[in-house]
């Protein structure tokens, strides 16, 4: 049996930079199955891998490591692929393949807003407030992004692209909330909320997803609800702009953050995985 990739048409510009290529997976001279691989920035990915016909042959091993093959001769370093929770076969293959697991999605469908904290208060950062807040922000993000296996190099391109492909208008970019946390007789901002009022669609019936794009709470201020007061400014934000989900990346070493979204409800989507390559 000889199980082999053959593209269905020429490499395309991938939405918010780099390019994507379509394939089809051949087996014994017919298509048995399709993959979509996309690159940015030297990571790789592969974004979708189905075999439609004769499973458990090891055709998706074979078609996982022929697009990996691909990448590499794209010059990539690294290789991500996103996995539904309930796909068994899917996170067993990663597994086997030496994918390690490095953060998890989730949602929540909204219902009715959650009453606030009578004694905190939070508001729209002020333009003038911006740049130290992004500033901040983007440290943590090269730090996370460094520790589940980018280089230095590597993690300040990806931050630097998905700031001008996320904040385009940085502060005045339409559809993004920040909004920070202030504790009254405390100095300056306890944590900060930034939110995506408008991150795609979900289907079957194509409803708006919201995303928390990051919720950070003062290292010195933490374990006092405020977390928690964040994630619901989120969600009163959603409903007040007519938004009934929301999603949110966390990784996957992140215990405390799992324990504070599981309690407020939301359930585990999809796992992320990666390797070097």
């Amino acid at each position: 049996m000889t199980t082999t990739l053959r593209p269905t048409g020429p490499e395309e510009p991938r939405p918010g930079g780099g390019r994507l290529r379509h394939w089809q997976v051949w087996a014994n001279g017919r298509a048995v199955g399709k993959v979509l691989i996309a690159e940015h920035l030297g990571t790789g990915r592969i974004e979708g891998l189905e075999i439609t016909e004769a499973r458990r042959r090891g055709r998706g091993t074979v078609a996982a490591l022929a697009a990996e093959e691909v990448l590499r001769g794209w010059g990539c370093h690294r290789v991500e692929v996103s996995v539904p929770t309930g796909a068994s076969a899917g996170h067993r293959l990663a597994r086997a393949l030496g994918y390690t697991e490095t953060s998890h999605h989730m949602h929540k469908r909204l219902s009715r807003p959650p009453l606030p904290r009578p004694e905190l208060t939070t508001r729209p950062i002020g333009p003038e407030e911006f740049q130290d807040w992004l500033d901040g922000i983007n440290r943590g993000y090269r730090d996370q992004l460094r520790r589940v296996g980018l280089t230095e190099r590597q993690a300040a391109e990806k931050v630097a692209a998905d700031v001008a492909r996320l904040l385009p208008s940085l502060h005045a970019t339409p559809g993004m909330a920040v909004h920070l946390l202030l504790v009254p007789g405390e100095p300056g901002p306890a944590g900060s909320l930034w939110l995506s009022l408008d991150n795609g669609r979900l289907p079957p019936d194509d409803r708006p997803l919201a995303w928390v794009m990051n919720v950070e709470v003062e290292p010195g201020r933490r374990g006092r609800g405020y977390g928690r007061e964040l994630m619901l400014t989120a969600e009163r934000l959603c409903l007040a702009a007519g938004v009934h989900d929301l999603g949110l990346n966390v990784y996957a070493a992140n215990e405390p953050a799992h324990r504070l979204y599981e309690s407020l409800g939301y359930r585990l989507t999809r796992r992320q995985y990666a390797k070097p390559l």
